[in-house]
């Protein structure tokens, strides 16, 4: 009984059989005919069947469905995994246990909404994504290349690969973002460095690339666009900045040009020194604000102007002075001035405009340290040519000492300078060999000759030697020659002829009342024979003075000079006696000698012997003779 009611067909059976015998009665009382009544259960029958197929029909379209419904799912969710790239899960072969259609659908229906959702996020991802590549690359290279009002984004490529690159193409376009941002705020850093030092004004130089630049409150973009401009300008003014640091420098240097020439103090070169200071510096030292600014410029090139036209005007003094430089160390060092014309004329030539001023005197600076190099190396000869030259002026003293017959009575401190000048002279031969030894091997070493005073110093050696010889064997033969007229003599014993011979001695070696000066270091010169007293008398007192001047005033040039010119010249004379003759070489042990003998005649001259026997008178006279001539 209970499976019955639970069967709808029994349950529908059983429900129309009341329904049928209430036909059945009504027909019975209606008195139907039983075709009628076979004809109306037929089309009862019909119209359930109709029923009937109707509604299975619906059941079947429904079943379908259905089965469409899930069929539509599975494909979806294959889509989706697809799309996501991830591998379909398969619902029915996870389900161990069968069920009905709906219960698959309701089973698959949670998974799809769960994948549709997933696939919403990883789409919003997607465009959240793409949305700021496009707006990073639309700050970097404009709007042409991306359109921002519309965002596409391919549905069927939904996976995590595709996510990661581009997250790696939107990384990639901030790093770009990143570095262009750097390199602009770069450009600005250097465009208000250069603005600084050229005196520009930053901000109406980089509103001219890009307003927003100008604005601190405004951010900027690194587009594309911005950073050539900014990387244009830095360019620009870069080589703006060589091409006034070059100017500067060019302007520096004729500072420090026309400084050196006029010998510009120190206080007004203050003014431009931060100006010289920067001479030789580079692009990255030059920083200082307003350093290449164009005022700046201007003001140095007028102050070069002026010192330029000062220049003309202190040309004239500067070259007299370098000039007057040249020949004090030239006259200082003994050596030629090889400077081209005349003061006069070179001063004369620059006023014509004939001779460039700064080329006259680089040439004479240039001379100046040439000479001082040579006059390093001359250091040591030229000493040694001082002493050789004071030893030769005190030879000269000792010659003109010796023929002083009053010498005697000089007093003390002429005695011991005759004894220090008797050592130096003996030390002459000495040093002029020293001298000539460091001479040759100077000149070897430099492959040139060694001049003094325009002359080659050997040969000035060699004249010295020469003369000293030559004098040494005129002394010899006029020694020789008075003995043999003494031998002559010996046989006169009149007391005229004595008394004759004692004044013409004495006229001889007397010059007359000036034999006090000899005392005294002063020349006396030669008086050959044959000349009279009175001759004699007249040289003696015009030429010393003339010598005297000439050995007081001249430059150590001339006085060595003279001397071997007097070396030369006296030695080659053919007078028999000598009186004053400078430089005559001495000999130590005769000079003792002699000294000895004159001072016995010196006595006897003094004790007025002249009635002496005329043997011994010209003995004597021969003695002092001897004296005179022979060297100490």
């Amino acid at each position: 009984m209970v499976s019955i009611q639970k069967d709808p067909l029994l349950q529908v059976e059983t429900t129309c059989r009341p329904l049928l015998s209430e036909l059945q009665s009504i027909w019975d009382e209606v008195g139907e005919s039983e075709a009628d009544r076979d004809k109306i259960l037929l089309e009862l029958e019909r119209d359930c069947l109709e029923v009937y197929r109707g509604k299975v029909d619906q059941a079947n379209r429904s079943r379908a469905q259905i089965r469409q419904a899930i069929s539509d799912t599975e494909a979806e969710l294959v889509a989706i995994c697809y799309a996501m790239g991830e591998r379909p899960v398969n619902i029915r072969q996870t389900e161990h246990r069968p069920g009905s259609l709906k219960e698959e659908l309701s089973a698959l229906l949670p998974y799809l909404e769960e994948m549709r959702k997933r696939k919403l996020d990883r789409k919003n991802n997607f465009l959240d994504i793409i949305e700021q590549i496009q707006e990073v690359s639309t700050e970097i290279y404009g709007s042409e290349t991306y359109d921002s009002t519309e965002i596409v984004v391919d549905e069927n490529d939904l996976s995590l690969r595709r996510l990661e690159e581009l997250q790696r193409q939107l990384q990639s376009l901030q790093k770009e973002k990143s570095d262009r941002l750097k390199q602009v705020v770069k450009c600005l850093s250097v465009l208000s460095s250069l603005c600084s030092v050229l005196g520009l004004d930053f901000k109406e130089t980089v509103r001219e690339i890009h307003p927003s630049l100008a604005d601190s409150r405004e951010t900027y973009g690194p587009h594309t666009h911005t950073l050539e401009s900014l990387e244009a300008s830095v360019k620009r003014l870069r080589e703006l900045k060589l091409q006034r640091m070059q100017r500067l420098q060019d302007l520096a240097t004729m500072l420090l040009e026309l400084w050196n020439l006029m010998d510009t103090p120190v206080e007004e070169q203050q003014v431009f020194h931060k100006v010289t200071c920067n001479i030789a510096a580079s692009e990255d030292e030059m920083t200082e604000p307003n350093m290449l600014s164009e005022d700046f410029i201007q003001s140095v090139e007028a102050g070069v102007s002026r010192l330029e036209k000062l220049k003309s005007s202190k040309m004239k003094e500067l070259v007299l002075k370098k000039r007057s430089e040249l020949e004090e160390i030239c006259q200082k060092t003994h050596l030629v001035c090889e400077a081209d014309g005349k003061t006069g004329d070179v001063v004369a030539a620059i006023e014509s405009g004939a001779l460039d001023p700064t080329s006259v005197l680089e040439q004479i600076e240039m001379e100046v340290a040439k000479v001082k190099e040579e006059a390093f190396s001359r250091k040591e000869i030229l000493e040694k040519v001082e002493k050789w030259l004071s030893a030769c002026e005190e030879e000269e003293w000792l010659e003109h000492y010796n023929m002083d017959e009053n010498r005697y009575s000089a007093g003390h401190l002429t005695l011991k300078r005759a004894e220090k000048a008797r050592a130096l002279v003996n030390k002459i031969p000495g040093m002029v060999e020293a001298l000539t030894a460091k001479v040759q091997n100077w000149e070897d070493e430099r492959g040139v000759d060694f001049m003094y005073d325009g002359n080659r110093l050997l040969s000035m050696l060699d004249d010295y030697t020469v003369s000293r010889q030559e004098r040494e064997q005129e002394k010899k033969r006029q020694r020789e020659q008075k003995k043999l007229h003494g031998q002559v003599g010996a046989g006169q014993d009149s007391k005229p002829s004595l008394l004759k011979s004692s004044k013409k001695a004495s006229r001889m070696h007397v010059g007359g009342g000036n034999n006090r000066g000899l005392s005294a270091g002063v020349n006396f010169p030669q008086t050959p024979k044959g000349e009279s007293s009175s001759a004699a008398k007249a040289t003696s007192n015009s030429r010393p003075v003339k010598k005297d001047d000439r050995n007081g005033t001249q430059s150590p040039v001339r006085r060595a000079q003279g001397i071997v010119r007097n070396y030369t010249f006296n030695g080659r004379e053919s007078e028999p006696t000598v009186l004053g003759r400078p430089c005559s070489p001495i000999s130590s042990p005769a000079s003792y000698r002699a000294n000895g003998d004159h001072f016995d005649d010196y006595d006897r001259l003094q004790g007025n012997s002249i009635q002496k026997p005329l043997l011994k008178n010209e003995t004597s006279q021969e003695e002092v003779t001897n004296i005179a001539s022979s060297p100490p």
